[in-house]
């Protein structure tokens, strides 16, 4: 799978607490090996973000990507809950 980070992502993800990067880290190797794990809750996003899907990295904060293709997914923002969806 080809991971790529836009931009904005990136700079959200710098401003992260070490704690918060590591778990995100740890949730994207679970994702690679198994993007079905229960503990990702991976799913489809609406409204807004309709084309996105969201997995959980901690109980408040959430990555959001993008499907590039089968094989290619584009990371796009993280960050709380109420930082994402108000």
């Amino acid at each position: 799978m080809i991971i790529r980070y836009r931009k904005t992502f990136s700079k959200r993800y710098k401003k992260l607490p070490p704690k918060i990067q590591r778990q995100f880290d740890d949730r994207l190797r679970l994702f690679v090996k198994n993007p079905s794990d229960p503990l990702l809750k991976l799913h489809p996003l609406r409204g807004r973000y309709a084309g996105y899907w969201s997995i959980n990295v901690t109980s408040d904060y959430r990555a959001l990507f993008v499907r590039k293709s089968d094989s290619a997914i584009m990371f796009m923002l993280i960050g709380t809950h109420s930082q994402l969806y108000g």
